[in-house]
């Protein structure tokens, strides 16, 4: 219900202030809002080539193209005046994101069936890992600690390996398997689920935990700064983990506190203590390293797990083959059948993920999300904050609704401040420590059909809100 009317919310507010920024003359046309392109200049005026300046007119006469760029700037869009048909079209300013008809396409095309790709791949492996038993053996080594965190599910559930599997793709920043993994624990916890409709608090439980984005290998942040040529490229690595890692035992105690789980049990403690402990003596040998020894663990470590992973799985159902004989298959027939739920997956969130895009970029292109950072950074700036915090919110403020456009916001910081600044290295850690909550909430319950998130958005929200508090505290001590 918060959601649904989160999401009515957003696209009444863009469409009432679209059509209020047309008739009061703030914008020339709205067209953009519906089939521009990002990145492409924004139409705001269209005059008579005898209503402009002669020097702007004789310049447009002598240029080859008939199209002149002036105010030519780094850090401002130019304005570029085009003759066509006797008239002259100014443009100005760069659109943030897709139109609303373009970004129906590109959710299909650029999402949508790479998504479906990755689902029937991991999907097929999956089913390998049930056939084989791998997923049952994992299950039951791992349940002393699940069934103190979700006491709702019962010992031994396959659901526990989903899930474990989900959080260490999430753990090495290995996205692409993360997310199948995530939809088969899912599928799995409403199967135990007594109300299809709305979420159980397992369900609930598992999606903020997955929200929290802990993450130990940030390799595409340390990418984006390599391409920006950051001194150091890996430097944001530390606070990103300590960042994520507050964010997720903020999430676990949240939803515990909500769901009154024991947090005194033994196993809990030995567990999070043993993550802890893992994790320092992992940054500590990370951190011992030259640039180029950080540069090539961090982008090895993740794809060498995961071809691990894909290893372990074929040889564990060649090793227990007869498995599949008695189940009437074969490893390769069942890898395909697990491929096929992962295909029919893909087309059930499909329209979950369309309409909450759609809003998104509604939203964005309006220039109502616009508005809304401006007067955040602005309050914060009035009660003494450094601008260089200030500057680096509008990614804070986006990431929830948009990974891809608060990716564009990070490239745009270290392109206007430097990849060393303040800024851009707090946009880093914005970016990496947090989840897309609205995207993943389409993605995950959508999925299985759920119509009634319960508290889980306003959780989830909350979790990034921590996390963005820490990122501040965080980067201000380490830069």
């Amino acid at each position: 219900m918060v959601l649904s009317r989160f999401w009515l919310v957003i696209f009444i507010s863009s469409i009432v202030f679209v059509v209020f920024s047309l008739f009061s003359g703030d914008s020339y046309t709205i067209d953009h809002v519906l089939n521009g392109k990002k990145d492409d200049p924004i139409l705001i005026s269209e005059k008579f080539a005898e209503e402009l300046p002669v020097f702007i007119k004789d310049s447009i006469k002598k240029a080859p193209d008939q199209t002149i760029i002036i105010d030519r700037d780094a850090n401002n869009a130019d304005t570029t005046y085009v003759f066509k048909n006797q008239t002259v079209k100014i443009y100005s300013g760069v659109q943030k994101s897709d139109g609303l008809l373009p970004t129906c396409k590109s959710t299909l095309l650029d999402l949508i069936i790479p998504l479906i790709a990755y689902l029937a791949f991991f999907c097929g492996l999956m089913e390998l890992l049930i056939i084989s038993g791998a997923s049952g053996k994992l299950a039951i080594v791992l349940s002393p600690v699940f069934v103190k965190v979700f006491p709702s599910i019962p010992k031994n559930h396959p659901s526990i390996s989903y899930m474990t599997l989900n959080f260490a793709a999430n753990f090495l920043g290995l996205d692409s398997a993360a997310t199948p993994f995530g939809l088969k624990a899912m599928e799995s916890l409403q199967e135990i689920n007594p109300d299809k409709d709305k979420a159980s608090d397992a369900q609930i439980m598992f999606m903020v935990l997955h929200a929290s984005g802990l993450t130990l290998i940030a390799t595409s942040i340390i990418g984006y700064r390599a391409a920006a040529n950051a001194s150091n490229p890996a430097d944001v690595m530390l606070p990103c983990i300590i960042t994520s890692f507050i964010g997720t035992i903020a999430a676990f105690l949240i939803v515990g506190a909500k769901q009154k789980i024991n947090f005194k049990s033994a196993s809990l403690v030995a567990v999070l203590i043993a993550l802890i402990a893992g994790i320092i003596g992992l940054l500590m040998y990370v951190n011992h390293l030259d640039l180029i020894g950080k540069n090539y663990f961090t982008s090895n470590l993740s794809a060498l797990i995961l071809i691990g992973i894909i290893a372990f799985t074929l040889v564990f159902s060649f090793i227990n083959e007869k498995k599949f004989t008695t189940a009437s298959t074969t490893v390769f027939d069942a890898f395909v059948v697990g491929a096929n739920n992962g295909v029919k997956t893909g087309v059930t969130i499909f329209p979950y993920v369309l309409g909450m895009l759609v809003a998104i970029s509604l939203f964005r292109n309006s220039g109502l999300f616009e508005i809304i950072s401006n007067w955040i950074a602005f309050i914060f700036s009035n009660m003494g904050v450094n601008k260089q915090i200030t500057d680096a919110l509008p990614v804070a403020l986006l990431r929830p609704f948009s990974s891809a456009g608060s990716r564009g916001f990070l490239i745009d910081s270290m392109n206007t401040f430097g990849a060393d600044s303040l800024t851009a290295r707090l946009s880093s850690i914005f970016q990496c420590s947090a989840e897309s909550t609205f995207y993943v909430i389409a993605v995950y319950f959508g999925s299985v059909n759920i119509k009634n998130t319960r508290y889980a958005l306003g959780t989830m929200l909350l979790v990034d809100l921590i996390c963005v508090i820490t990122a501040i505290f965080v980067a201000t001590w380490f830069f």
